[in-house]
């Protein structure tokens, strides 16, 4: 027990280092604007396909599930307030992040670990290149960044597939009152939290795909070892955080 937790503080000591240099490497030369424009194409644009469609369902299915319990008190009406709150403040965030874990941490922690196991990363540091200057912090910067733009387009697009089944398809409401509703039912402590919890996420998933990633050892095992446990890390990571958040939040 003593040596599985010494090794649980050794690993947590190993994050904090890498995270704190891959934020003091944000303002410090050299910048590598090629390399955070090319990861927020793969993790921004690349991802825009499955958040479109994750969100849109996400929101038809609770718009499809409101309805009936709403209708059993004679408030279907409400249904826009509802799907708009859920979706702002917890699923749009949370199932983006999930979706964005799934397919980044996993690919940052598999090309991470394939440049150290063929010593790729060794050789960047014989050049006089910072390995966490180069693959850290672009990767980082890239995904706060896009992550809390893809939460606001699953959130629109969830939005909209609510939208179609409660007006067109169920007639509980008007399309007016349906989107009026649900932008009045927003305040700004929602519209904070949708935004703060990706980018909190955003850092999540790109620090724990990269500390994976550079401590893979064991060929090409390691390095599938390295992408799973990656993504659990990120996934609890992210419901943790949202605990928190949430925690604080609800306190203001």
């Amino acid at each position: 027990m003593g040596r599985v937790l010494t090794t649980w503080v050794g690993s947590f000591q190993e994050f904090l280092f890498l995270a704190g240099r891959a934020f003091a490497n944000i303002f410090r030369a050299p910048h590598y604007y090629d390399d955070v424009a090319i990861q927020m194409d793969i993790i921004g644009v690349g991802s825009l396909p499955i958040v479109l469609l994750t969100g849109f369902f996400s929101g038809a299915i609770i718009a499809l599930q409101m309805a009936r319990a709403l209708n059993t008190y004679g408030a279907s009406s409400e249904v826009g307030s509802i799907v708009s709150l859920t979706l702002v403040r917890e699923l749009g965030p949370v199932l983006t992040a999930l979706l964005v874990a799934g397919r980044n941490a996993s690919g940052i922690a598999s090309e991470l670990g394939s440049m150290k196991v063929t010593e790729q990363i060794d050789a960047m540091r014989a050049l006089g290149t910072d390995p966490l200057q180069k693959l850290v912090t672009p990767r980082l910067t890239a995904t706060a960044v896009m992550l809390p733009c893809l939460t606001v387009v699953a959130d629109a697009i969830g939005l909209f597939g609510a939208y179609l089944v409660a007006v067109p398809l169920l007639h509980l409401l008007s399309g007016g009152y349906y989107w009026s509703s649900s932008w009045r039912a927003l305040v700004l402590n929602d519209l904070a939290q949708g935004l703060i919890k990706p980018l909190l996420f955003g850092m999540i998933i790109s620090l724990i795909g990269c500390f994976y990633g550079l401590r893979t050892t064991g060929g090409t095992q390691g390095v599938g070892h390295a992408t799973t446990q990656a993504v659990v890390s990120a996934s609890i990571w992210i419901f943790v955080a949202t605990f928190l958040i949430d925690k604080i939040f609800v306190n203001l």
